[in-house]
Order: C-alpha cells, then structure tokens, then sequence
C-alpha cells in the first residue's frame, strides 16, 4: 500500500531513500516520537519496515477530512407493479446469483425467454437484480434491449455512475427516445440510437421520419444509409417511392440494392411496372405451358434497378438475372395476365423459346416466385409453393426456401406444416423448419418432436446427432408436455445416454412450466 504523501520534515524521504538505496548505504533516519524510539533496530531492514508502518499510522491519524461529496440525486420513481417474489428468486437463479436446479440445462439459455416475457408483462425489476443484470447483458449483447428497459429508471441511473454499464445509454427504447428533443437526437445522437429513433418515427409517422432522413442522407455514411434504409420497411408506403428512386442512383451498390428491394414490394412503383414488363418478355403463357425467354443481357436500365451484371452466386449469367427479374416483379401481374391460381401456374409446364424443352428454366422460375412470396409477404404463394410436405425420398421443389416461405404464414399453419413435416420426416432436416416456428411450440407441434425424439432413440441414433433441435427443444417445447418426456426418460434405459437426454429435457420444461406461471 503506498503512503499518502508527506512533507519533507516528517522523515518519509528519508525512509524512501533508505529502502531504495538499501540500509547498507543510507543509515536508518534517528527515531522521531517515543513509539519510533524503542523499535528494535539490531536488523536494519525490518526496522526501516517498522518504522515506514509508525510514520505511515502517525500520518493517516492526523489526517484532516476531505471535503464531503455531495450526494447524487436519486434514481427517478418507477411507476410499474413490482415482480412477483418467486419470479424475483427464479431470475436471481437464471442470472447466476442463486443455486439453480442442476438437472436442467443450461439456465443462461432461458435468460432471454424470462426477460421477454417479464417485460412484456411491465414489471419492475428489484433494485437489488439490477446490477447483476446488466453485468450480464453486458456480455451478451442479444439481451440489452430487454434488460434495459426491465432495469427503467434505475438501470439508467446506475449506468450514468458506472461506466461499465455505458451500453445502457446506446439501447435506448422508445420512452427514452419520446423524452428527448427529435431534431438534437438525429444531430448528436449515436448511430444506436439514431436508428432506434427512426424506427420509432416510421412506425409513429412515417412522412415525419422520411423528412428527417432526408434532411442529412446526403453526409451519412455509405453503410449507415443501407441501414437508415432498412428502417423505411416499417410504414412503407407509395410517398417513401420518389425517395427510394433517387437512392436506385446512388453511389453505394449496396444501397441501390436495398432501394431496389424495398421499391419492389410496392406492387404500384414504377420499379415493380418495369420488372412486370421485363417477366412478361422472359415468360409468357403459351396454351397448356409457359414458354421462358430470360434476358440475355444486363443493360444499364436493369442495373440502374438493382441487378448485378456479374452473378454473385457463380451461377449463370442469364439464370442469374432471370431469377433476379421474376423475384422483384409483382406476384399479382401472373394470376392476372392468365387468370389461374398460383396452384395452377406452378403446376404448367415450362419451355424454351424458340426451342428446347425449358426444364433448366423450371427451377430457377419456381426459386424466383418463392423469393418474390417471401420479399412480398403473399402467404397465397408461399402457401402454394410449399405445398404438402414431400414424402419421405422425395425433395421439396423449392430448394432452401421452405423455412422463409414458412415464416410468411399464418403462425398456427406455420406450426401446423412443420409438426406433418416431423411427423413424416424425423427432426434431421427440420431444425431450420423449427426455427421459423414462433415460440413455445403449440402442443401438435411439440407432441410431433417428443414422438420424433422417441423414434430417434428406438432405431439407436446418438442424442449428439440431433444437438441443434435439442437445444432447441428446450426453449420452445410446450412445457405441458413434460409428462411425456418424462415417460420416456421412465422407459429409456437408464445407462443410455438419451435417459440422461430425456431427464434433463423433462427438468428443463418443469423449471420453464414454474417459471413462466411465476411472471403470469
């Protein structure tokens, strides 16, 4: 411990000198005060130690008080309910500060399902949590936004006194932001929350927020523009069209691209009118059939619109901008240029043009509709292009587009599909398909995957194969499905590891059961 400093008449530099020439070469300065006086000094190096402690006690006993500090004013009221007491002492389990249950997994996984349903709730979280939350929310940036606006006023507070916790000031959420001068937040704001702020505006008052990105896109950065653009998805409407035209000129490629892509799900924008005319001349109905023609070249006006020259894919050129033609025009132009259903056109024929048998161009058609179902948000195609689930040995025939062609249906046929997927599948192709399926699973769904997990377990596969949907499964199973798991934990050999798999899904669904009738 280093002494406070003192002056030069109460002996401290000579003490220094001594200890850093060393007693040999500097004597031992002459004792000062009765206590100083009967060290024993026969061992010249604890006495300079003894004496350093006597002269160091002496100071700091006559040591004048500093001048008092003058208290911070407190944490502002927090006007919502308090947390129920069992859901105070599960989240001081998840957050680490408690012992949990050790049969379940990995608590620090429920952390995110808590905070979400807790803040959706509107309680207020016990001061005493506060900073272990934020301490964890530090490290794992996907849980700021919720433990920010859980912590309120106080997490705030806090975050002003410990820089630590400076994050807090970046995540601003809309309370915050409606608290502070719009114009002042735009100008000196931080990207963070800059964007936060124009989210709030497009969804509140959309022409508000386009005036105000207007007003400074001209200096914005080049990837700050891309996702000052992102945020026009929300209340995107014909007015934002002169803007996003002008953007189709930009000097960034990737904002011309964003541009493009947003101007496309506007089925009245003369973008989407000049992709409708460039469908109509690669595909035009021909009887029973549709006779494909892609473009053979990328002049300046498809670029102008958001097409690569080069395919980015290593695809061939002429797929590449076909595809990217039929994925931006508007889905309504095919049903009512032929007057059939989305069924039906998916189900004709195609050819080339003036010859061959047009097969080459059948995938790359069907991928162009199911991007252009997904940019379009058309549940009637995505519904079309899914279809039945493929039967076992036969591929879906939209190739890597099942999952975002899911997320576009209603929620409960979303689950619906996915559990006769499972059921005709297994979980080895279905994590995807599983993910795009909103949160806990509805009871089908979670009794497809529980008699999945079973079968798996019966024909001998290993738990670690089926890692990802485990983990899965313990976030998003219906916890009344519990009582099956723990069945087969019941009736799974207990020196398997799937007996082990099972005890520990059924421990995690009993802790969530607990957990979310805690916060309801």
């Amino acid at each position: 411990m280093t002494a406070p400093a003192l002056a030069p008449a109460d002996g401290w530099a000579d003490l220094q000198g001594a200890a850093l020439l060393g007693t040999d070469r500097r004597p031992l300065p002459e004792p000062d005060g009765p206590l100083a006086a009967g060290l024993d000094r026969t061992d010249p190096a604890a006495a300079l130690l003894d004496l350093a402690a006597v002269a160091t006690v002496r100071r700091r006993a006559g040591a004048l008080p500093a001048p008092a500090v003058e208290a911070p004013a407190p944490a502002p009221a927090d006007p919502r309910p308090a947390l129920p007491e069992n859901a105070a002492r599960r989240l001081a389990v998840l957050l680490g500060t408690r012992g949990g249950q050790g049969s379940t997994a990995n608590l620090a996984e429920l952390l995110p399902q808590w905070l979400a349903t807790a803040r959706g709730r509107g309680y207020r979280l016990p001061p005493a949590l506060v900073p272990a939350l934020l301490d964890t929310a530090r490290a794992r940036s996907e849980l700021r936004a919720d433990a920010v606006a859980l912590a309120g006023p106080l997490g705030r507070w806090l975050a002003a006194h410990n820089p630590d916790w400076k994050y807090v000031t970046r995540t601003a959420d809309d309370r915050e932001l409606l608290d502070q001068p719009g114009e002042l937040l735009w100008q000196e704001g931080l990207f963070a929350e800059r964007v936060t702020h124009l989210g709030r505006l497009r969804r509140t008052d959309p022409a508000a927020g386009l005036a105000l990105l207007a007003s400074t896109w001209s200096t914005e950065r080049a990837e700050d523009r891309v996702l000052f653009l992102d945020s026009l998805q929300d209340g995107l409407s014909p007015a934002d069209e002169d803007f996003l035209e002008a953007a189709l000129s930009d000097r960034s490629k990737n904002v011309r691209a964003t541009a493009a892509e947003l101007l496309s799900t506007l089925p009245g924008s003369a973008l989407a009118a000049r992709m409708a005319a460039r469908a109509r001349a690669a595909v035009r109905p021909d009887g029973d059939r549709l006779r494909v023609t892609p473009p053979t070249a990328c002049d300046a006006a498809m670029q102008r619109d958001g097409i690569p020259p080069k395919s980015p894919t290593g695809r061939g050129e002429r797929a590449w901008w076909f595809g990217e033609v039929v994925a931006a025009a508007p889905l309504a132009l095919w049903t009512a240029d032929t007057g059939l259903t989305p069924e039906r056109l998916l189900a004709l024929p195609t050819v080339d043009s003036p010859d061959g048998d047009g097969a080459e161009w059948a995938e790359d058609l069907r991928e162009g509709w199911a991007r252009a179902a997904v940019r379009q948000q058309d549940a009637a195609w995505a519904r079309a292009l899914l279809g039945a689930p493929p039967r076992p040995g036969r591929e879906t025939r939209t190739p890597g587009a099942p999952a975002k062609l899911l997320a576009v249906l209603p929620p409960a046929e979303r689950a619906a599909w996915t559990a006769a997927f499972v059921q005709t599948h297994g979980l080895g192709d279905a994590f995807q398909l599983l993910g795009a399926c909103a949160t806990p699973w509805t009871p089908p769904l979670s009794t497809a995957v529980v008699a999945a997990l079973k079968r798996a377990a019966e024909l001998g596969s290993y738990p670690w194969s089926h890692s990802g949907v485990l983990g899965m499964t313990e976030r998003a199973l219906a916890p009344e499905t519990a009582p099956a798991v723990e069945a087969l934990a019941a009736d799974t050999s207990p020196d398997t590891a799937w007996s082990d798999t099972f005890t520990r899904l059924a421990g995690t669904l009993r802790f969530r059961q607990a957990m979310l009738a805690e916060l309801a």
